[in-house]
């Protein structure tokens, strides 16, 4: 399915450049712009159509990454810099600590529902069925602390097919490889007693063992558009593919799903969190832009009115998170108050 992007840029007030903190600046907006996840990519562009239904312009939706957009986000406050970072984990501590450096002082944190890392193969795929044992063995570089040698799945796992493995998943700066480095490689990794000691004793040395990737060609890095990764599975019998479950579910009529301890990726399985991979999905909101960016706060209310059980996001194949947890994220939508970072690793 073909999506599109919808931009707009003209000029703003000085005075509300000043309220944002552009402090004069000659670069200037009459629209919210948002970037991040490529995750969130098609459902921030669908909420992004419907704010533009209440009478402001659309606004810019951007995917590069949930790292690469926090970073941008982070950099500073003024019409240069976007309003909203869409993310596909939360914000991590360092990640926060430098928007504080950079004056972005005031954040809001809104969870929009639920996603799943999904591994799938082609309908004509051989019916993987894998572990994160599996997953960790297959594509760290240094699983265990000894080097990868496997060149097979069977090399990995005696009951797994003898072919290749190759596996197409997300760069380093995707929120998606985050996700993919703490639900599963690491929960491979720590299989071994040998590795829980390790983290007790060295924890750098514990992350970099168990969520290193390999750079032998058996991972390849497919860059932050999910929909080639689903083309080049599509096309490849014999490779894995690793994305957001909603790229699966809209492909189902050539992809197929890749069990995970048994458990199939479905829409089920991700709302009660019994498949491994299953994540909740985040916008952070600069409130310093608020009154200065016309139709950010429009933006951020098209999110609170779509996530429900019959809404917009739901149709676009988002899993929709339990009533409690929209009901709260629902009222910090409204209010708009600055995250409590207490909490971040």
């Amino acid at each position: 399915m073909m999506r599109f992007k919808t931009l707009a840029f003209v000029a703003i007030s000085s005075a509300a450049l000043t309220a944002c903190g552009g402090g004069g600046s000659s670069s200037s907006r009459d629209a919210a712009w948002a970037v991040g996840s490529s995750t969130l990519y098609p459902f921030a562009s669908a909420v992004a159509e419907e704010t533009a239904k209440s009478g402001v312009k659309a606004p810019k939706v951007e995917q590069n990454g949930t790292g690469s957009g926090i970073k941008l986000f982070c950099a500073g406050v003024g019409a240069t810099h976007p309003d909203i970072a869409d993310a596909s984990r939360r914000i991590k501590k360092s990640e926060f600590e430098e928007c504080v450096k950079n004056g972005v002082k005031d954040i809001a944190e809104i969870q929009v529902g639920l996603d799943g890392i999904a591994f799938a193969e082609a309908k004509e795929g051989p019916a993987m069925k894998l572990t994160p044992t599996d997953v960790y063995k297959a594509l760290a570089a240094n699983p265990f602390g000894k080097p990868n040698t496997a060149k097979n799945w069977s090399d990995v796992n005696p009951a797994l097919p003898a072919i290749p493995i190759l596996v197409y998943g997300p760069p380093s700066t995707s929120g998606t490889r985050d996700a993919l480095a703490e639900l599963i490689l690491t929960k491979g990794c720590d299989s071994d007693p040998a590795m829980k000691v390790l983290k007790e004793s060295d924890k750098d040395a514990h992350k970099k063992t168990c969520t290193e990737v390999r750079e032998d060609g058996a991972y390849v890095d497919s860059g932050e558009a999910d929909n080639l990764i689903v083309q080049k599975i599509a096309a490849n019998p014999k490779a894995i593919g690793i994305f957001g479950f909603s790229f699966l579910e809209e492909n189902m009529d050539k992809l197929k799903g890749v069990p995970m301890n048994g458990i199939d990726p479905t829409y089920a399985s991700i709302s009660d969190f019994s498949y491994p991979g299953a994540r909740p999905l985040y916008i952070y909101v600069k409130l310093a832009h608020l009154n200065a960016i016309p139709g950010l706060k429009e933006f951020v209310a098209a999110w609170a009115k779509s996530w429900g059980p019959d809404g917009l996001l739901k149709s676009k194949g988002m899993v929709i998170s339990t009533e409690d947890v929209r009901n709260k994220n629902a009222e910090l939508a409204a209010k708009l108050v600055p995250m409590d970072a207490s909490g971040l690793k």
